[in-house]
């Protein structure tokens, strides 16, 4: 990477609508990361430390509920009322915040109505700063400095106080936003710097446990504690509780505080400080977050001229790592989806798996680059069976939320497998996959008796999307049993993957809502958006079959006709007059880049013989829906679904099947990538003559030979190599190329 001058350093904080820390060295990687990116617009992010995969996200909260602020921050406000120690990443889902520590003085007293009367101080963008695993903030009304870092367990604060003779630190239990509650709280003071206790909350997840310890560095001179908002005395015990730290400092002051989490115990929270957070050396914490995610931003090297694509590759390579999060502690205890305390042996337990999103590229980004977190995340899926006798859907804290459809646990299982990662209990994840299938719960008792789910006129039912997402199920559980040699069960599932066929309807040509009589209703609009599809329309669930895609083009009456019908998908665009969702964003026509079903669409040009209009549609997609802005983010970026289809697609593949062991060719971005694979081999890709007009391959070569297909295996990749895509200005329609068979494994 080439050396950047005075005038680009000058340019950043411009190009980023805010300012950044200095890096390390000009060849950081982690300097080109801009958490600012999703803050604004839809993206529904959070610019605050952590680590990757990390059980803490320590980050501002603005302190007033709404859509906009679901991740606790929106760049659009002026204020801040403190700093949480967990949050979401772009899930549109209301939870979390836990533990909110605010630091105030005399210089301030104003409260408002809008964040219940809790201290806040007005912010500026101009005097704040984000970098993977650090974030600092001036709060101005007050004239103190916060500065955030995190270990994977721990939070630490540091604060730069002014003179004052009424400096005071809060830690409020008490504090919630959106769909969160606290129910049961408790703070004990055990001596003037340290204070223990714990957070039980519901929400969106139930039964939500969060043990933790403070240490300050600076003991306090005295406090007051709070019961239910009234004066109290240690300990406390009540559904809200809080404290609040006096001090007297003097000019420019600092006082660290950190804090050490278990969702199990308070002696697992101690843990937490002891092995990660020993002493008070903020900017050595600070340091060696910096080095982590360095570390894995290293992964991928990319080279490219365009310093904007840089950043926002590697912003969604670190948002990429948000999620799934850390929920084991030291002693390997966590709360289990059981109400448990459970014990992990052998791997790193992990929860908030956003399955219906991050099934389709996140875990197949995953077991490219991150393999060893792959097999955790396998067995803690399967620690989640065990614990429930069910596979989660969407869980998170120790809790299943029952969010969103199907079994997609499933996919992300049979994709490891079929990759070679062999590092769980094989029958016991078969076991898992079956059992899962074959409940009569979520609709599958429908499902299996009709062959569909029905529709539902009470309410919300989702019924088209969950009999085709659950087809897709059926299909990787029933290579699984073929895999495994239980071909009864082979036999089965494959049949039942066979299911989308009973609500495509030949006449409308789309995929169609039918009552219990197996009639299709009567009042059908496809670009409508109607309780029978999840979050989309009939135009964005219609090509939801990846698992037989060619069955699909044959329904629709051949290559032709299915072309036609993906040229209407990008180019039939919502009138004025139509009433678009609040998830129907990123639009193309009436593709929907901000919501995960329309993900692989793009794609299935290839599957008709038509690649380059595959190629020039990915361009479009990473030239438009992604921007290095606080509101570059076209939709939620749901645990890392979002920057994973960028990261995949800027490299010049996809997962249409994300079970399958494949990737589709699309347009590689850059110039060269090479990734660094964990078993030491380094995989390498190089677009020649590449520029924003030559988006189109004129031809492939892999190790040297020419390939004439569209695809690249998971296996081929693993071995290492190089693959060179050679660009140019116009479609190459002589070459035929040969398409993977959608219902092919390759391993």
């Amino acid at each position: 990477m080439r050396k950047f001058g005075l005038i680009f350093l000058v340019c950043v904080p411009l190009l980023f609508n805010c300012e950044y820390t200095k890096p390390i060295n000009t060849l950081s990687l982690t300097h080109y990361v801009n958490p600012f990116i999703g803050t604004d617009g839809p993206g529904n992010t959070y610019p605050g430390a952590t680590v990757p995969f990390g059980m803490v996200q320590l980050s501002p909260d603005i302190g007033i509920p709404g859509w906009d602020r679901i991740a606790g921050y929106y760049y659009q406000d002026s204020i801040i009322s403190g700093f949480s120690h967990t949050h979401l990443t772009g899930t549109g889902a209301g939870d979390l915040y836990d533990i909110l520590v605010t630091p105030t003085n005399s210089r301030f007293s104003k409260r408002i109505k809008e964040n219940n009367f809790k201290p806040f101080s007005k912010f500026s963008h101009d005097k704040e700063k984000a970098s993977p695993g650090y974030y600092e903030v001036d709060l101005l009304d007050y004239g103190i400095k916060a500065e955030l870092t995190t270990t994977a367990r721990t939070g630490i604060h540091k604060y730069t106080f002014p003179k004052d003779s009424l400096t005071q630190i809060y830690i409020d239990l008490g504090y919630a936003l959106n769909w969160d509650k606290p129910v049961d709280t408790h703070i004990n003071v055990v001596n003037n710097s340290t204070i223990e206790g714990y957070r039980k909350s519901t929400g969106w997840a139930k039964d939500q446990r969060l043990y933790f310890v403070i240490k300050l560095s600076k003991p306090f001179e005295s406090f007051k504690i709070f019961k239910n908002d009234l004066l109290s005395e240690n300990p406390v015990t009540a559904k809200k509780s809080k404290i609040i730290l006096n001090y007297k400092t003097e000019e420019n002051e600092v006082i660290i505080l950190k804090t050490g989490l278990s969702t199990a115990s308070r002696k697992g929270a101690y843990k937490s400080l002891d092995i990660e957070a020993p002493n008070f050396n903020f900017e050595a914490y600070k340091e060696k977050a910096n080095a982590i995610w360095e570390k894995e931003l290293q992964k991928i090297k990319i080279t490219t001229s365009d310093e904007n694509k840089k950043t926002i590759f590697y912003t969604m390579m670190y948002q990429s790592m948000l999620a799934p999060t850390l929920l084991s502690d030291h002693n390997n205890e966590y709360k289990g989806a059981n109400d448990s305390i459970m014990i992990a042996k052998g791997f790193d337990r992990y929860d908030t798996f956003s399955l219906w999103d991050t099934y389709r590229a996140a875990h197949p980004l995953y077991t490219i680059i991150h393999p060893n977190r792959t097999s955790d995340m396998i067995n803690s899926l399967l620690a989640h069976y065990k614990e429930t006798g069910l596979l989660p859907v969407w869980s998170m804290q120790g809790n299943e939320t029952n969010m969103m459809i199907a079994n997609h646990a499933i996919p992300v299982i049979v994709d490891a497998y079929s990759k070679g990662f062999k590092n769980f209990d094989i029958e016991l994840a078969y076991k898992a996959c079956k059992k899962s299938s074959m409940v009569n719960k979520r609709g599958l008792d429908d499902y299996k008796a009709l062959g569909y789910i029905p529709v539902d006129d009470e309410g919300e039912n989702w019924s088209v999307s969950k009999t085709l997402e659950y087809a897709f199920d059926d299909w990787c559980l029933a290579q699984f049993a073929k895999a495994l040699n239980k071909t009864d069960d082979y036999n089965y599932f494959l049949k039942r993957s066979e299911n989308w066929r009973n609500m495509y309807d030949s006449q409308s040509s789309f995929m169609r809502p039918k009552d219990e009589d197996g009639k299709f209703i009567k009042s059908f609009i496809p670009k409508e958006y109607t309780n029978y599809f999840c979050e989309s329309n009939a135009w964005q669930y219609f090509w939801s079959v990846p698992q037989n895609i060619e069955g699909l083009i044959q329904a629709v009456g051949g290559k032709d006709a299915f072309e036609k019908k993906l040229d209407s998908m990008f180019t039939l665009k919502p009138l004025p007059e139509d009433t678009l969702p609040i998830f129907s964003t990123g639009m193309i026509g009436q593709y929907a880049h901000g919501n995960e079903p329309s993900h692989h669409v793009a794609y299935l040009y290839d599957y008709v013989g038509k690649p380059w209009k595959t190629q020039k549609l990915v361009r479009q997609i990473l030239n438009t829906q992604y921007k290095n802005k606080p509101n570059g983010h076209c939709g939620n970026e749901d645990c890392g679904q979002m920057s994973s289809w960028y990261i995949l697609s800027a490299l010049g593949f996809y997962s249409v099947n994300p079970a399958q062991g494949i990737y589709a060719f699309g347009s590689p971005l850059f110039d060269k990538a090479t990734i660094n694979l964990e078993n030491g081999k380094t995989f390498t890709i190089k677009a020649k003559n590449n520029s924003d007009a030559n988006m189109y391959i004129e031809s492939i070569v892999l190790n040297g030979k020419e390939i004439h297909r569209d695809y690249i295996t998971h296996q081929e990749i693993q071995q290492g190599g190089i693959l060179i895509f050679n660009m140019g200005s116009l479609p190459n329609k002589n070459v035929k190329y040969e398409t993977a068979l959608s219902s092919k494994m390759f391993n």
